[in-house]
């Protein structure tokens, strides 16, 4: 009997070892706990986090909103400039079309009378208006482009065709201009289209 009592009271004792073993195997160290105190500082942590965020979301709709006012402004201000450089060249212009209207009025009125008066105020008229037409493009830059008696240059001038180079005159050089160019400083606005002197051999020089 006082065998079999050691023996129960040994595994007794075994038992609460294990239990006791298992149970710290459990437990977080004293160390890995979270005081309530540690607690609060998280959230509030958290809570600063989430503040931050809001203002940066905050700041980057802000930021996106004015860019696409900028953007908007941008290309309202182009437009006006667009619209401002169309009326200060077509300003001018319009008073080549008075003087042009004038000049028809004259020949009409001219022609019940003498047609050969009539005719001669018409000329003299359109005269007038092509030379304050040139007046009004030079007045803004724009020059027309020198073609007849010189070389052929394909950064100037349109090649419409070739023909046998006269006597004297050098293969490749403009003989004629079918329709003017023009330009306003290095930029070319219209190529000249002209007539271009061929070598007697059918060489291209254009």
């Amino acid at each position: 009997m006082e065998g079999e009592r050691k023996e129960a009271m040994t595994q007794d004792a075994m038992q609460q070892t294990a239990d006791t073993e298992q149970l710290q195997e459990h437990t977080p160290p004293a160390s890995e706990v979270e005081t309530p105190a540690e607690e609060n500082d998280l959230v509030a942590r958290i809570e600063q986090l989430e503040a931050e965020l809001a203002q940066m979301q905050d700041k980057f709709l802000r930021t996106a909103a004015e860019l696409q006012n900028y953007r908007r402004r941008v290309e309202q201000e182009k437009r006006q400039l667009l619209d401002m450089g169309k009326a200060l060249a077509i300003r001018p212009l319009l008073e080549v079309l008075d003087d042009l209207e004038r000049s028809l009025e004259a020949a009409r009125q001219a022609e019940t009378q003498d047609p050969g008066m009539a005719y001669h105020k018409l000329r003299e008229g359109v005269e007038l208006v092509h030379q304050k037409f040139l007046d009004e493009l030079a007045r803004l830059g724009v020059q027309p482009i020198e073609a007849v008696g010189q070389p052929f240059d394909p950064a100037l001038h349109e090649a419409m065709m070739q023909q046998p180079a006269p006597e004297g005159v050098t293969p490749g050089t403009v003989l004629q201009e079918v329709q003017k160019g023009y330009r306003i400083g290095e930029r070319v606005l219209r190529h000249s289209r002209v007539v271009v002197a061929a070598s007697p051999n059918g060489d291209s020089q254009a």
